[in-house]
């Protein structure tokens, strides 16, 4: 594991001009250096000597030259976000400023630090495990209230003492197993198997608990994903224009003028998704749109949620739709709703009604005990509240406020899975009577995918991989 003896420096703000930029270094010098270059705006200050946790306005000098009026912050071991000696400093905005001055400490052995290495100090510092420095960049990341409170239970420390609680109990239990293979010759039993497959069932019982919870979790960081489908001339562009509020797509009575998936954001109820305006299901054209409908269907492929959009008339028998004969345009829809539900089976199906401003009298000839009906008018912007209100209700928000443990982190869920699996094995083996030696191999298995989660247990390559991903400074 690495161990760090120098001190590091970068930028903790954005880059770029503003009010303020903030330089934070860590490290076992971080006090001493900064002190060398700082002087006091009314009298000269030691920064050794002052309290940790103070604030202190004075000037960055290099030599007689004054870089900059500054204030400088100290945290003092282990009190600090790393667990080390760190100063941060606070300058005015200029990014000229604030390259002379980083230069200057760099010029007098300090280092730029790497993408997410105060959090990684923090860690194997101790202030933090590894699903809690996760969540920082998590955190940094969030885009949405639901994304941005998830990442808050995860800092909170919520999941990682669920997993160090099953943990500690599967050591017990192991170690008791353990000790039987060194008497092994004695013929002795020291773990109560009775107990032990008490454990084992509570073990199983909730690594499926926090593995289904992914679905959930993973919706709520990322955002939900819904494609917008439909033949063409329905209203899937005007839709999507009207959900968000803008022109982001072109609208035209030409069919086939969508010939490329658009994607945009919207945020409802503190949940984002992430709505997709795809070409019209029908025979192609020409090999552009043909490529336009296999994206389509990629899309579908890809979204938690389908909005199957249908032209109003398609469904009144009374109505004109486009010359079409109203049976044979019911038909088409009918059989392509059926051919998604049958080779999605867990996707959820908006069936959404569009142009019903068009239409004098609603005579729909199709079973909405079947097929529940969303009506709208995009064009005049009536019904989307409702068909929002469907969509938001389509996530479990309520985890959020009951403050169960979710997981969001695919790493989390890759390594529970593989944990569930070894447990799976140690309830086979004790139901099979399996020799104590084999049933051990089992249980270290299930330790060691654990570990991986919290930083129990962890290599130098698994560090680079998550801290990689994180931005400079943090």
């Amino acid at each position: 594991m690495k161990a760090f003896q120098d001190t590091i420096i970068a930028l903790a703000t954005p880059a770029g001009s503003g009010a303020i930029g903030v330089i934070r270094l860590s490290g076992s010098n971080a006090i001493d250096i900064v002190n060398r270059f700082f002087q006091g705006k009314s009298r000269q200050k030691d920064l050794h000597k002052v309290p940790t946790h103070t604030v202190h306005l004075g000037y960055i000098k290099d030599g007689n030259t004054i870089l900059d009026e500054v204030l400088v912050t100290v945290f003092k071991n282990p009190h600090s976000y790393t667990g080390e000696d760190v100063v941060e400093i606070s300058v005015h905005g200029s990014p000229y400023i604030q390259r002379q001055i980083i230069h200057l400490f760099l010029k007098n052995g300090v280092r730029h630090a790497k993408a997410g290495e105060f959090t990684l100090r923090a860690f194997l510092n101790g202030k933090m495990d590894l699903t809690q420095a996760e969540a920082v960049a998590d955190l940094i990341a969030a885009d949405s209230e639901a994304s941005h409170r998830l990442a808050l239970q995860q800092m909170r420390g919520g999941f990682s003492s669920e997993i160090k609680k099953l943990r500690d109990e599967l050591i017990h239990f192991a170690s008791l197993i353990e000790l039987e293979l060194d008497f092994a010759e004695e013929d002795v039993e020291f773990a109560d198997r009775r107990q032990f497959m008490e454990l084992v069932q509570r073990l199983k019982q909730t690594l499926k608990h926090l593995v289904d919870s992914f679905a959930t979790g993973n919706v709520l960081k990322e955002g939900v994903p819904v494609a917008i489908i439909g033949e063409p001339n329905v209203g899937k562009s005007t839709l999507l224009n009207a959900l968000l509020n803008e022109e982001r797509a072109i609208v035209s009575d030409i069919a086939g003028t969508t010939r490329d998936v658009i994607e945009d954001e919207l945020v409802l109820e503190g949940v984002r998704f992430r709505f997709i305006d795809t070409a019209g299901i029908r025979e192609a054209q020409d090999s552009i749109e043909q490529i336009g409908i296999r994206k389509t269907y990629e899309k579908i492929e890809e979204a938690k949620v389908v909005i199957f959009l249908i032209d109003a008339c398609a469904l009144s028998q009374t109505a004109s739709c486009h010359g079409q004969h109203h049976e044979e345009v019911l038909q088409k829809f009918e059989t392509e709703l059926n051919n998604i539900a049958r080779k999605y089976p867990q996707k959820k199906i908006l069936i959404v009604v569009n142009k019903i401003d068009k239409l004098d009298k609603k005579d729909y000839q199709i079973d909405k005990e079947k097929y529940p009906l969303i009506e709208i008018s995009a064009k005049h912007k009536t019904g989307l509240e409702r068909l929002k209100n469907e969509l938001v209700a389509l996530v479990n928000k309520g985890v959020l406020d009951q403050n169960e443990v979710i997981v969001s982190n695919a790493r989390h869920y890759q390594a529970l899975n593989e944990a569930l699996k070894n447990i799976l094995q140690v309830e086979e083996g004790l139901n099979n009577n399996l020799s104590t030696d084999l049933l051990s191999i089992d249980i270290r298995a299930a330790l060691h995918s654990l570990g991986e989660i919290t930083g129990d247990i962890t290599t130098d390559d698994l560090l680079d991989n998550i801290f990689k991903n994180f931005c400079i400074g943090k």
